[in-house]
């Protein structure tokens, strides 16, 4: 088929590069003037399909305004006339129940894993490199009433076969050796030996590449304008540029994927939380970290990439407002000058914010939508990095009739849109 993939970020260019090698004619139409420009430029690093986990679980109402006062809070909310926004908390609320959790959760997992393996056979078979590492990841308790609250998540890593590990202090130490000198800040650790890091812009970037060799078109700097229907099926999309017609669409906009299907009178559960980011220069190697520390108090991501410290983490439900707020790199700051002091140059640190496409209860949606030809690959929420390659083969197995290698009918945007 031809087929017209509209969203150039890590989500649109692995699903074109799959396609591509499926068969199919591929055309990628992005606004930016390259790919992973917009959420996937400096998100948090992480492949971590150990904790691909739904925001939405028991406690977390309570735990929100805990968080809302907090200094260094890791949730931000701020208020608008935006019945999209309301909307899409109350469905949120909604999955705030241990039996909802712990479903979304088994949907997630598996998909996230699929992912990983993927990405895997991917760079065996092109060699591509994005200073990753697979040095697994460690959540980090500061208090014991975390570490004793990880039970329902280990019976989950236990279903699915997820390889984890309880440590103490000392355990902890000896996956991340430099935080041996602020050992008082903490108790104990989750820690996660199959994740992986990486640069998910490096990678986009270096994929946006193969993909142009194996026949893949991109049009950079051509803003998508309408998409256009008749009766239950696309007939083409008019950009600033003219309009493109293919015999299948790929809905990948990210957080900007619900208005347009909303003006299909197609909504999808999809609204943007934003998140923010530092990247720090490294000064000191011992003193930075080997892989991921997840700080648990303020949901923070500390991440080694090549020379490079990211710190990723906060959530703000703002709408599509892209202003950088200097409290949430404060929060930031706190927690990498906290764990890792030294380890790099935080006056020298850029600032940066993406909104997350995030659906209520967690897991993506990804296959055909109820227009026969538009397919959506959008809602991974934080987990767009990790979740990319093998959402994007799962869509293309779709796409292509095969039989996904996963059960694809628990990312099912029929499921979502009717929940």
């Amino acid at each position: 088929m031809r087929v017209l993939v509209l969203g150039g970020g890590v989500i649109g260019v692995t699903t074109a590069y799959f396609l591509a090698e499926a068969g199919h004619e591929v055309t990628v139409i992005d606004r930016q003037s390259g790919p992973a420009l917009e959420t996937s430029f400096a998100n948090a690093g992480e492949v971590s399909p150990g904790y691909a986990s739904p925001w939405a679980g028991p406690g977390i109402p309570v735990k929100a305004v805990k968080w809302l006062l907090m200094k260094y809070g890791p949730l931000v909310v701020r208020p608008a006339f935006d019945p999209h926004m309301w909307t899409w908390l109350l469905k949120m609320l909604r999955n705030c129940t241990a039996e909802r959790y712990a479903l979304n959760k088994s949907r997630m997992v598996p998909v996230a894993e699929y992912s990983r393996d993927t990405l895997k056979a991917l760079r065996a078979a092109t060699g591509i490199t994005y200073d990753e590492r697979s040095k697994g990841t460690l959540q980090l308790f500061r208090k014991q009433k975390q570490l004793d609250g990880t039970g329902g998540d280990v019976e989950v890593l236990k279903k699915y076969g997820v390889p984890y590990e309880i440590l103490d202090r000392d355990g902890c130490i000896a996956a991340e050796p430099a935080l041996a000198g602020v050992r008082e800040k903490f108790v104990g650790g989750l820690r996660l030996p199959g994740d992986e890091t990486g640069d998910c812009k490096m990678f986009t970037e270096k994929l946006a590449g193969l993909c142009a060799a194996r026949g893949v078109t991109f049009e950079y700097g051509t803003t998508i304008r309408r998409v256009v229907r008749n009766r239950n099926r696309v007939v083409n999309v008019g950009t600033d540029k003219g309009w493109r017609t293919a015999d299948a669409y790929v809905m990948a906009l990210g957080s900007y994927s619900a208005p347009f299907m909303r003006k299909l009178k197609r909504p999808i559960p999809v609204y943007p939380v934003k998140g923010y980011s530092i990247t720090v220069p490294i000064t000191n190697t011992e003193a930075a970290p080997v892989s991921t520390v997840m700080d648990e108090t303020y949901k923070v991501a500390i991440t080694r990439l090549g020379d490079r410290i990211r710190v990723g983490g906060t959530a703000e439900i703002s709408g599509f407002d892209l202003r950088l707020h200097e409290t949430r790199r404060r929060t930031l700051e706190h927690s990498v000058g906290d764990l890792y002091p030294g380890g790099g140059d935080l006056k020298a640190a850029t600032f940066w914010c993406g909104l997350r496409p995030m659906t209520p209860d967690g897991p993506p949606l990804v296959g055909q939508s109820e227009l026969s030809n538009l397919y959506l690959n959008t809602g991974h929420g934080t987990l767009g990095w990790t979740m990319a390659c093998g959402s994007a083969k799962v869509l293309s197995d779709i796409m292509s009739n095969r039989v996904p290698e996963i059960n694809a009918l628990d990312l099912s945007p029929d499921r979502y849109v009717k929940a």
